[in-house]
């Protein structure tokens, strides 16, 4: 079954320095359709003001990826990370017992990422943060792991979670199939341009949540960017 989540279905809002989309509900009176999907419970599509940012708070327990669609997000944590991390490339924060972090648009444009909350295998454990780049050319034409918690990934940034964070970069009319376990669930956003899944139109701003499916055919109507989340 495919759940197509259109942009104005999501909640969100404009706050001045950030304008967010949530594809999953994050509060009580959120659109309950947009629920969570096993381990996958967060999905939210920010733009941040230059100069901006989440000052410090807070994480337990909890998998945080970043993907910068455009601009450099600057991190900076209580265990002595700083670090920034660029247009098409990725950060894995595993919160594990406790870890205050900031993230911060140092910037002249608009910061804009994907921001994907994953329930950990385990609780607890030494927080840690990595970054690293993917060049959107090796991207081209294929799914890659960018971040995972399964054995076989071994280019990709380590989580720990059930799940694998895969991107990739089509041009017009080119497709790409992904085989899930049907017990398993999965959620695609384009990051630029159209895609279709399994016939089913998604735009930039939307998104699609698949359940029970064993197939995604993704197909791109033009020239396109996605980024699927395969978790349990």
């Amino acid at each position: 079954m495919l759940q197509h989540r259109p942009s104005h279905t999501l909640d969100g809002g404009d706050h001045g320095w950030l304008k967010a989309r949530h594809h999953f509900v994050v509060t009580r009176d959120g659109n309950a359709e947009n629920k969570a999907l096993g381990a996958l419970i967060v999905w939210n599509d920010d733009e941040i003001a230059p100069g901006r940012g989440f000052g410090h708070h807070t994480h337990s327990h909890m998998e945080i990826i970043t993907y910068v669609r455009e601009g450099v997000v600057t991190h900076e944590d209580s265990v002595g990370n700083i670090g920034q991390t660029q247009a098409g490339d990725v950060q894995v924060m595993s919160a594990g017992a406790g870890i205050s972090h900031a993230e911060r648009n140092e910037g002249a444009d608009p910061l804009k990422i994907f921001q994907i909350w994953l329930l950990p295998r385990t609780p607890g454990g030494t927080p840690r943060w990595g970054s690293r780049r993917f060049p959107k050319d090796d991207r081209a034409g294929k799914l890659v792991p960018l971040a995972s918690g399964v054995d076989g990934d071994e280019d990709a940034l380590r989580m720990n979670a059930d799940a694998r964070v895969l991107g990739a970069t089509l041009l017009s009319g080119q497709s790409v199939e992904y085989a899930i376990d049907p017990s398993r669930y999965a959620y695609l956003a384009p990051s630029r341009g159209s895609v279709l899944v399994n016939g089913q139109r998604v735009a930039t701003g939307d998104g699609i949540a698949a359940m029970a499916e064993s197939t995604l055919t993704i197909r791109a109507d033009e020239d396109s960017e996605f980024i699927l989340v395969d978790a349990a």
